[in-house]
Formats: structure tokens, C-alpha cells, sequence
């Protein structure tokens, strides 16, 4: 079984019909017991990263999460599940993350007048290009497209874990991937096949675990 988070933001339902449709047996909770006991973890969410660590923190799931992916557990980040493996975000001030990757989130700054026309969020269809294949990307092509709706990005201290990139206005990461834990900035879930190709293969690797 695999747990999908729910603390109140982004689109749960979603992430829950995206694994449905690839056969994966998944189960929508807030409580640690239920995370512990699952082979694997999702958290997906949209918004403010302060509010979602609040949140995370009011259900006591902070420490569970961390010590389930320390432990090597199947983990997967969806745009704020990216964003809170890091130590801090810049959102509204300066707002600790879970720090299982070391680095920050910071807001989208265009300085040169070509790109100030760009809009944030950065919103819609977009290329990541492959600088590393995690395993649950297999069969997907480089510089496929994937459907964003972010402002801020992470900035990883070790570039090593950098899975894959995009451009808005700059190079971003946009994947990351060590071991047992995968993230995209990206939505899987409203990404239509190859959406569900990712889906797909982390059901697998948490099954061949």
C-alpha cells in the first residue's frame, strides 16, 4: 500500500485517480501509523510552503515522514512534496523545511528585460530535461512535456542530486532523485500519460522493494 499524504493542500484526489488508473493499491491518510505500516509514500501539494510545514507539523506527520525516509522508504514529492525536502524556503519570510536535502527554495526573479515579461507563476506545459534517469523514469523521452503552476523552485546545495532541469526565464531544477526519494516540481497527476508513466513506475519500484 501506498500512502498518500493529506494535510489540507493540493490536489489529493487527483494524485489518488493517477494511481488508481495504474493499478496501485493507495490509501489517502494523516495518520503516522498508517504511513509507518504503507510500502511507500506520496505528498503532493499546492501553496504556500509555510502553511503546508504548519500543517504537516499540527498532525505530528513532520517526524514520521522524516524517519520513513531515513529508514530508505519509497518516497515521492509533488511540487510542495519537492520543495519541503529542503532546509528553507524564502516564501514569506524564512521557513524551515524538512532539510532531508540540504539547500533552498527561492522565488522566480527575472532581471533582464527580455524575460521580465514572463509570468509567475510560472504556469502551463514545460520541458525537463534529463540530466540523471531515475528508475521511474524509464521509457520516458528527454525534454518531455510536464504541466507546472510554481513561483518559487528549489536550489539544491548538491547539484549531484539533480535529476532533471527546465527553462523559464533560467535553468531550473525541476527532478530530484537519491536512492529511495523522487520529487518533481512538475504534476505527474495532470500530465496525462507520461504523467502516469511516473505514477506507474514508483508503484513499481515500491512493489520490487
Amino acid at each position: 500500500m501506498i500512502a498518500i499524504v493529506d494535510y489540507g493542500m493540493g490536489n489529493i484526489r487527483s494524485v489518488e485517480k493517477g494511481f488508481a488508473k495504474v493499478g496501485a493499491d493507495v490509501k489517502i491518510t494523516s495518520d503516522p501509523k498508517v504511513i509507518a505500516d504503507a510500502e511507500g509514500i506520496v505528498l503532493p501539494g499546492v501553496g504556500a510552503f509555510r502553511d503546508c510545514m504548519k500543517n504537516l507539523d499540527n498532525l505530528k506527520l513532520l517526524d514520521s515522514i522524516v524517519k520513513e525516509i531515513r529508514k530508505g522508504k519509497p518516497y515521492l514529492g509533488i511540487c510542495l512534496g519537492l520543495q519541503i525536502l529542503f532546509t528553507e524556503s524564502e516564501e514569506f519570510g524564512v521557513c524551515k523545511g524538512l532539510d532531508v536535502f540540504n539547500g533552498k527554495v527561492v522565488k522566480f526573479r527575472f532581471e533582464k528585460k527580455e524575460r521580465q515579461d514572463l509570468k509567475i507563476p510560472h504556469m502551463g506545459w514545460n520541458t525537463v530535461k534529463l540530466v540523471r534517469r531515475p528508475p521511474i523514469f524509464g521509457g520516458i523521452p528527454d525534454n518531455s512535456y510536464f504541466y507546472f503552476v510554481h513561483s518559487f523552485y528549489v536550489v539544491p546545495a548538491e547539484r549531484a542530486i539533480a535529476a532533471g532541469t527546465t527553462d523559464y526565464g533560467i535553468e531550473f531544477t525541476s527532478m530530484v532523485w537519491k536512492d529511495n526519494v523522487f520529487a518533481t516540481q512538475f504534476h505527474p497527476e495532470k500530465s496525462q500519460e507520461l504523467g502516469l508513466t511516473i505514477l506507474k513506475g514508483f508503484k513499481e519500484f515500491v512493489t520490487a522493494q
